[in-house]
Parts: structure tokens; sequence; C-alpha cells
């Protein structure tokens, strides 16, 4: 497992990354939807993108803080 730690600690910070991403690309969609800037669509759909991709940012976040997790748990179990 402890060959396995840098990995770890590579992909908690890539998914926190993502997970901010989207979350940026998510409420620029949503707001620009909801404040009528894009004509074709209609303005409640702004709501549902912004609740679909906070949802993303948190189940992403989620993950990364798992991993982080694992990553101090392991630690803890090399010092014993």
């Amino acid at each position: 497992m402890r060959e396995h730690l840098g990995f770890l600690k590579i992909s908690c910070i890539v998914v926190k990354v993502a997970a901010w991403v989207s979350l940026f690309l998510g409420v620029i969609g949503g707001l620009s939807i909801l404040l009528g800037s894009v004509t074709a669509t209609p303005r409640w759909m702004g709501i549902i993108i912004l609740l679909i991709y906070s949802f993303i940012f948190f189940f992403l976040h989620l993950i990364a803080k798992i991993a982080d997790l694992l990553t101090q748990i392991i630690n803890e179990i090399k010092k014993e």
C-alpha cells in the first residue's frame, strides 16, 4: 500500500481541481441561462444546471476527501 501513496496524493489534488473547475463552469453556465444570456433554453434550466453541477462538485470533493483520509491512515500506520 505504501507504493500507492504518491498516486493517492496526486489523485487527491487532481480530483479537487476537477471539482472546482466543474463548479466554476456549472455556475457560469447556470447563471448565464438563468440571467437570459442563452435565449434557446428556458430560465428554469439554469437552476437545474446549478443543482447538477453543485452535486458533481460535492461528489468529487467527497472522493478527494476520502483519498486524503486514506493517505493519512496509511501515514499513521507507517509510524507504528
